[in-house]
């Protein structure tokens, strides 16, 4: 990918869910799905720019998986496969 996103700005990938319960009962793809609002972080800028001149750098970092809004972000697509890019503000969480 050749992308690099500006500033406090990420790119992130969607994960997909899966598709079988705890249980082991499979869920159909008829069901009505709705986008995922889990991805791994695939992108990140240096970090917000201070008033002053200072860099921040960003809590993420490459390779997280993190949670966000169910409208976060802008959807890209870059060489075929689609993307999220988003500032550091709308991420709601890091998954360890």
């Amino acid at each position: 990918m050749n992308i690099r996103p500006m500033q406090d700005r990420i790119i992130v990938e969607r994960v997909e869910e899966e598709t079988k319960t705890a249980g082991g009962i499979i869920i159909p793809d008829t069901v009505s799905k709705e986008k995922p609002q889990e991805g791994k972080v695939v992108a990140a800028g240096k970090g917000k720019v201070t008033p002053e001149g200072k860099v921040l750098p960003l809590d993420v970092k490459v390779g997280d998986r993190v949670l966000f809004g169910k409208y976060a972000g802008s959807e890209i697509k870059v060489d075929g496969k689609e993307y999220l890019i988003m500032r550091e503000d709308d991420i709601l969480g890091v998954l360890g």
